[in-house]
């Protein structure tokens, strides 16, 4: 059967993919865009099975409102895809309290405002599947980007949590963690604090670094969005592009050392049984 699905940010990027790659199987989408006018051609290739939403995640009416009219819509949901959200770039000195603020509220709140809102249905149906699109900022970080961090860490951390809460009603969550690819997340999409001079040096060799990186193509990962959520037994985490593992395991290996060698800390500070 064919399946109903709802994803935000849909006017490019995994999400304009992924919209795509559901219509051309014959799924129904319902696809949110803050301009409505970049939806125009899906609209027109798909007037059956494509409904274009204007949406800005950050308004929490507004998400429930849209998801409700997508449930009545085509009378079911099956899958919900937090993608909305965007990078901003700045040291932790160099940051704003709106622009701290403003990342939160799209790449966390939205997701989370958006997710209270499915479920409710996804309950009632007795099945459903939510992908949260975070990514290798979620398990790791990087300096220069600590605002985009922490917005992820904590998607990955209620989203692990509500997999938990919502497994015995039947509704899976996949947390899907993409390495580098050639989006706008960097681009034009980006957001960038006004720089101090005190880190002139790190930010030189930032976009030097930036240059050189070799970043997957969104188009590629298509087929793997439809077998997560076509497969019986979805994953909790899933990364996507080459170099996720690799970057996470050496990460998660310095922990590991660093947790190991003060350990006989840890313990003594536990005090007298």
């Amino acid at each position: 059967m064919s399946k109903v699905w709802f994803i935000t940010g849909t006017s490019k990027g995994f999400g304009r993919e992924w919209a795509e790659a559901a219509l051309e199987r014959g799924d129904r989408v319902a696809g949110t865009a803050r301009d409505l006018a970049t939806l125009d051609a899906l609209a027109k290739q798909y007037p059956d099975t494509f409904l274009p939403l204007r949406l800005d995640v950050t308004d929490r009416d507004g998400d429930f409102a849209a998801v409700r009219r997508a449930a009545e819509h085509f009378g079911r949901l099956n899958v919900v895809v937090n993608n909305a959200g965007y990078g901003h770039f700045g040291t932790i000195e160099e940051l704003t309290e709106a622009e701290v603020r403003a990342q939160l509220e799209t790449n966390l709140f939205g997701a989370l405002w958006v997710t209270q809102a499915a479920l409710p249905i996804l309950r009632e149906q007795g099945s459903g599947h939510i992908i949260q699109v975070s990514s290798i900022g979620g398990v790791s970080a990087f300096p220069g980007i600590g605002a985009y961090h922490a917005s992820k860490w904590g998607l990955e951390g209620f989203s692990q949590a509500l997999a938990g809460e919502v497994a015995p009603f039947g509704i899976h969550v996949t947390i899907v963690e993409p390495g580098g690819f050639s989006t706008d997340w960097a681009g034009p999409s980006a957001v960038r604090s006004a720089e101090l001079p005190a880190y002139e040096a790190f930010w030189a060799a930032d976009r030097e670094r930036r240059t050189g990186m070799q970043r997957g193509n969104p188009s590629s990962t298509s087929p793997a969005i439809l077998k997560i959520v076509d497969a019986e037994q979805p994953p909790l985490r899933v990364f996507l592009g080459r170099t996720p593992l690799s970057t996470i395991e050496a990460d998660y290996a310095s922990r590991l050392a660093t947790w190991r060698e003060w350990q006989d800390v840890a313990v003594a500070a536990h005090g007298e049984d």
